[in-house]
This record gives C-alpha cells, structure tokens and sequence, in this order.
C-alpha cells in the first residue's frame, strides 16, 4: 500500500514574489453565522494553530475577516511569513477613478493593518461595461507605488482575462479565483489554455463542493435542498449536483469510486483524492479550502494531500464516472467560469 501522506509534509508554488503553500485556507466562512460561529479571540486563535501547521496563505474579505486576519498576522512572529489575499469586488456601476479606486486599496490595507496588499483580486461583475479596464490600470498605478504586490482576478472568464493579461502585459495578472472540482470542471478548457500561455495560476475554490466530495455523504440519502440542516454552500452545490451535474446517484457512484481509490493509500479521506484531483492541474496554483475558523479544523486531513500523486488507473476510474455526467457541458449550459454569479 502507498504511504502517500509521508512522502512530503508541504508542496509550494511561484506566486509573483512569493513561494506559498498549496493550501490556502479560505475565510468566507466567517461572512455568516449559518456556518457557526466563535469568538473574535477564538477566531484568531485558531489562525494561529493554522498557521503553526504550515498554512500560512489566507484568502477572502468576507464579513469580519480582514480585521481579524490583520490583527492575527500583527501578534506572528515573522508577519512577513503569514500571505493575505483579499478582495475588491464591483457589483454595481462606478466610475473608476483614481481616487476611488485608491480608497477601496486604503480601506483593505486599514483593515488588514497593512503597508501592502500581498494579493489584491479583482472582481467586476458587468462585462458591458468596461470601466473594468480603468479600475485595474488604476490598480496597477497603485502596484508600482508599492500598495499592492500582486494582483488577481476573481471570477472572471477566459475571454476577459485574456483581454486583461493582454492590456496589462506579462506579470500584470498572477491569479484568477475560480470555481474548480470534480463536479466543475469548466476550467479545464479555454481558461487552462489562457493561464498556460499568460503564467497565470488558479486560485481555486469549491473544490469538496461545500464538505459533499466526502466521507461523510457516502451512502446517504440526498438531502432537502430547503431544510435547514445545510449550510449555504452545501445549497449552492447540492443545487449544482442534482439540477446541473447529473443525480444524486451518479454522485454517489462518483463518492465510491472515490473511497475505492483512497483505500489504495495509507489513511487518506475522498476529499483528500478530490483534492488532489484539482492540484494535480499545472494550472492551478492553490486550492483555498474553507475553513469555520473557531468552530471545527481539518489541518491534518487536508495535509495528506502533499506528497502524492494520482495514478493513471485512479484518473481513468474518476473520468468513467465524470463521463457520464453533465460536467463536460456545463461550459455551455452555465457559461465559463464566474457566469453562475452574471
């Protein structure tokens, strides 16, 4: 049996600047009480064990986050080790000017008690309008002045992130977040092309489709959409799953395949095989995993997923049940990456 989880306790990778871990750990968990939630003190705590165990990259704005990542990051030791990456996203029409563009960077930077973003990624949710192009030569401006050190994309498609690493120019755009699993696989076409030819990395998120790629839905019953038992993002991807994907039973064959190839490695779990799935992608960068910081951590079972690699047999037994799926057209009855939210 492959002891897969001994052979490397962390893998990196070239972020601009940066070399950082695999793993980013993802903190919109803390924009709602539906996941549960912890004391302030607790919170940052928990940050502390995360970053104690090698997690060191932290990713989302949402709710409190930024403030308690900044006041977290000001007690480490070494600051300059612990990576932060936030947002600024553009849900309704602006104008882009210098000016505000400059007070959304200061207001992440108060928040985060920072003199520099690590990683500032760009949301723009209105592709008609194409003050979008302002905003991140606005953005860039602000790079060279030292208030930023990377900039990403969040949630952009292929097309406009072409046009955008074309504008800016080779290092303009490091990383575009997007939604990326075994059930969302709309990466793997024209976005993976643009991130090859402009060195851009995804920063990946949904990966465990909200906890259901996992042990603990094997053999269960599909659950109520509508009951309240399911937190926001276990709705989201049930939705997906069942409305889009294909069946609640298609998913379950997908789980025991899964299972099946996790029992071939010593101690490994089907969110670590799904997970290794994503990284094994050389366009994909990181996967962010959230986390519900001061209410229930998994440092050591996302770890397992260093050091190893699928097999050509794991991969074929995984595409003879994605085959069956809708996966390979959801780019066209969803849209590319980021349409769900357009």
């Amino acid at each position: 049996m492959p002891h897969a989880s001994t052979q490397s306790t962390s893998e990196t990778f070239q972020l601009g600047e940066f070399v950082l871990p695999r793993l980013f750990t993802g903190l919109w968990q803390l924009s709602s009480n539906s996941w549960g939630s912890a004391p302030a003190a607790k919170v940052r705590r928990q940050m502390l064990t995360y970053a104690e165990n090698g997690y060191t990259a932290f990713a989302d704005h949402y709710g409190p986050a930024e403030i308690l990542f900044g006041e977290f990051r000001a007690t480490w030791d070494q600051p300059e080790h612990i990576f932060g990456a936030t947002k600024w996203c553009v849900f309704r029409k602006i104008d882009p000017t210098r000016a505000l563009v400059e007070a959304a960077v200061q207001d992440r930077l108060d928040r985060m008690k920072a003199k520099r973003i690590d990683l500032l990624q760009f949301h723009w949710q209105n592709y008609n309008d194409q003050g979008y192009f302002t905003a991140i030569h606005h953005l860039r401006d602000l790079q060279r002045e030292g208030k930023i050190a990377l900039i990403g994309l969040c949630n952009f498609d292929s097309l406009r992130m072409k046009e955008i690493c074309e504008e800016l120019g080779p290092g303009g755009i490091v990383s575009n977040q997007v939604q990326f699993s075994l059930v969302d696989i709309r990466p793997l076409y024209a976005m993976a092309e643009v991130c090859k030819k402009h060195n851009v990395k995804l920063l990946t998120y949904g990966t465990v489709c909200g906890g259901f790629l996992s042990d603990a839905w094997l053999g269960r019953e599909e659950p109520d959409l509508y009951s309240g038992a399911l937190t926001p993002s276990q709705r989201k991807y049930l939705d997906m799953i069942v409305k889009a994907w294909g069946s609640w039973d298609l998913f379950q064959a997908l789980l025991s395949v899964l299972r099946a190839i996790a029992d071939k490695y010593e101690d490994m779990s089907i969110a670590n095989i799904a997970t290794r799935w994503v990284l094994d992608h050389p366009f994909v960068g990181a996967v962010i995993i959230g986390a519900r910081m001061g209410v229930s951590e998994h440092t050591d079972d996302n770890r397992k997923v260093y050091g190893f690699r699928l097999s050509a047999e794991d991969t074929a037994a995984i595409e003879a049940v994605l085959v069956q799926s809708n996966g390979p057209r959801l780019i066209r009855t969803i849209g590319d990456c980021g349409a769900e939210y357009r």
